[in-house]
């Protein structure tokens, strides 16, 4: 008696040689037990053309060809004839329904009814909420589970798009890859300023995700400079960044150091807490620019120049200062608000914060991480090969070099 044969075809479309789909397919086929044949192949012959690659899998049991076909899905798969998306009800606030399909940064589709609808504000670890009569689909988080809203479940009518290869900026195809102290940084920083210039002028913006270390370095006023150039429109950061910047435009140090000659001052360590104790009793951040007490800093060229800022706390924040958010739900709530339009990040020397940030950007958004710890890059930049780079450096050089570049175009 011969073995019973399941078998499934799968399509796959675009840029599929270049961001290696096709390969990966394949080898995922092999590695679940199944086999495959190529049924069809068309190679686009110049840069902008996709390609097309429709296969037959063969499994000998249903529940492996599932789940190979689940694990092609995730990487782009179709199945050559798709049913409409399975959608269940929530029926307990803030729960999602069993086997929910739970999203990727990835450009996904949904199919309602007979049209394939695009799922908006795409975001990692998400439910896809869908509303049949307006033919549309949406990414919810649980805070987002009403109710009677129909969310999708299983894998059946979802489509994902893999990323194309960056066709402009070069320099995030070869050397985003790997993370190493070793790249030659102005290099790798003229790019990234050549990049940044590219949104800027296409009408794209740009967020910095900002630890307090970039104060203690004495970075601040090249990140001010940036700011005050036009090249950041979203700031994230947490309540020490905001402390220790208005304590260096106040006192000249940060942490009780002087950020100027490295020393440390007498009754230095006070200084962050009269900081906080001025802010308060201003009101806010806003209301010291206002009032002529905040005359430097980032947060003032922040407020300047129309940056929009998130202060995110935590659980072990002096103050904080009134602008800081300290629930977490809202926090995200304001982060997610602030990142529509966004086509870069830059992660300078924060970890939580630019972890936080990084699981709320759609794949395709360029991602710059800097850290001086190489554990820190190699978590934040393995993002997709082609939209991260990382950069093991200190972050006060590569904020002076960025802003040098940018600023005088010149590079090399």
């Amino acid at each position: 008696m011969s073995e019973q044969r399941h078998t499934a075809r799968l399509v796959l479309r675009g840029h599929i040689i270049d961001s290696m789909i096709l390969p990966q397919v394949m080898d995922l086929v092999m590695d679940q037990g199944g086999n495959f044949t190529i049924e069809e192949l068309k190679v686009g012959q110049h840069k902008t053309d996709t390609s097309i690659c429709r296969m037959e899998v063969v499994a000998s049991s249903a529940e492996q060809l599932d789940r190979i076909v689940r694990q092609a899905r995730a990487l782009g798969a179709t199945a050559e004839s798709e049913k409409p998306a399975q959608l269940k009800k929530v029926t307990k606030e803030g729960v999602f329904p069993e086997g929910f399909y739970s999203t990727s940064n990835l450009p996904t589709e949904v199919l309602i009814g007979n049209h394939w609808a695009v799922v908006e504000d795409i975001e990692m670890d998400c439910a896809i909420a869908v509303d049949s009569k307006a033919g549309s689909a949406r990414c919810i988080v649980f805070q987002g589970a009403k109710p009677g809203t129909d969310v999708v479940v299983g894998h059946e009518g979802v489509r994902v798009t893999p990323l194309e290869r960056s066709r402009q900026t070069e320099i995030f195809t070869f050397m985003a890859s790997e993370v190493s102290a070793e790249k030659p940084k102005k290099v790798l920083i003229g790019a990234i300023a050549e990049e940044m210039k590219q949104i800027r002028k296409a009408g794209g913006r740009i967020v910095v995700v900002a630890g307090p270390a970039v104060v203690h370095t004495g970075a601040g006023r090249y990140l001010s400079r940036l700011i005050e150039l036009g090249y950041v429109q979203v700031l994230f950061a947490g309540n020490a960044l905001a402390v220790h910047d208005v304590e260096s435009a106040l006192f000249g140090t940060a942490l009780g150091v002087n950020v100027e000659s490295g020393l440390a001052i007498e009754h230095g360590h006070e200084h962050h807490m009269r900081a906080i104790n001025r802010v308060r009793a201003a009101g806010g951040l806003r209301q010291m620019v206002e009032s002529g007490q905040l005359t430097s800093g980032v947060m003032k060229s922040a407020i300047d120049h129309g940056v929009e800022f998130v202060l995110a706390g935590s659980v072990r924040d002096d103050g904080p200062l009134p602008d800081v958010i300290t629930d977490m739900v809202q926090a995200q709530q304001a982060m997610r608000a602030a990142l529509h339009g966004v086509r870069m990040a830059l992660m300078l020397s924060t970890m939580l914060h630019s972890i936080a940030t990084g699981n709320m950007l759609p794949a395709g958004v360029r991602t710059v991480c800097v850290d001086i710890n190489p554990a820190v890059v190699t978590k934040l930049a393995d993002r997709g090969s082609w939209q991260s780079i990382g950069l093991v450096t200190d972050v006060e050089s590569f904020l002076r070099e960025l802003a040098l570049v940018i600023e005088t175009g010149a590079h090399g």
